[in-house]
């Protein structure tokens, strides 16, 4: 089975923040958004770390069959860097030094025998899947205000304007939980795959995110529209989004660097 994929991405720093802590990675068939926390050389760095260890793990192949594992493998990897270096900085003489990252993760897996997208979450980044003109939350925002709309304390209109709604409740390098959510989609179900950080989500709403999607065919200009679309609603934070789009092909193609097409054979390494 070979898999094309078109994908595209883009990041901008905003309008308010001096910094973008956001980082992404483009390294088919692994997708990052991680949004990181702490300020200059704190969140920058941390989401920096999550996509170098995420780019060592497409560059290096990993076995489909174990998916999961090999993400748990590298989040924790993560988070063992980001703390080792926020106790560099203390022990350096910043007593207050700080970082972490949210991390969202996007990746080809075998399940079945069948070509699956694996999809781990730590934090608000979001993933999303846009089928048949609908657009779907899959991802579950790790965040006190989520806890309370799970609770029936508010409602998901209210934890949009909540003061609260940036706090969230499990992150990497950080005093929160660094224990990730797993979700596994068959490819026919999932025909554009959305990941992003809440720079973004936190900004348009998901009907105004579906309008530009259905509207938008090329995933380029689409994760370009979706930023511009941010900051056009204010820009309050750090925006990212990265936009693939995928086909099941039942032959194979000369490499097309335009298009952008893999072989999961090549890509996700030899099977043992």
């Amino acid at each position: 089975m070979r898999v094309e994929l078109h994908h595209g991405a883009a990041t901008d720093v905003g309008l308010v923040r001096e910094v973008n802590e956001d980082a992404f990675l483009v390294a088919p068939p692994v997708f990052v958004v991680a949004d990181g926390m702490g300020g200059h050389d704190g969140g920058d760095v941390a989401s920096a770390i999550v996509v170098e260890e995420f780019a060592r793990l497409a560059d290096a192949g990993y076995d489909p069959r174990r998916g999961a594992e090999v993400v748990a493998a590298t989040l924790e990897e993560c988070r063992r860097r980001i703390e080792a270096y926020g106790a560099e900085q203390r022990a350096a003489g910043q007593s207050a030094f700080s970082a972490g990252t949210t991390a969202v993760v996007g990746l080809l897996v075998e399940d079945d025998g069948q070509p699956q997208w694996l999809l781990a979450n730590l934090g608000d980044s979001r993933a999303y899947r846009f089928d048949g003109g609908r657009l779907d939350q899959v991802s579950v925002d790790h965040s006190v205000v989520q806890e309370l709309v799970d609770a029936g304390a508010i409602t998901a209109d209210a934890a949009a304007h909540h003061p609260e709604r940036h706090v969230i409740t499990r992150a990497l390098g950080s005093t929160e939980s660094s224990e990730a959510d797993y979700f596994l989609l068959p490819l026919p179900a999932v025909e554009r795959l959305v990941l992003c950080s809440d720079g973004v989500s936190g900004m348009i709403e998901d009907d105004e995110l579906a309008g530009i999607l259905a509207a938008t065919a090329d995933p380029r200009d689409a994760a370009d529209a979706v930023v511009a679309a941010a900051l056009a609603a204010g820009g309050r934070d750090n925006a990212t989004v990265v936009v693939v789009d995928v086909v099941e092909l039942a032959h194979d193609h000369p490499y097309d660097s335009e298009q952008q097409r893999l072989s999961l054979e090549q890509k996700l390494g030899a099977l043992p």
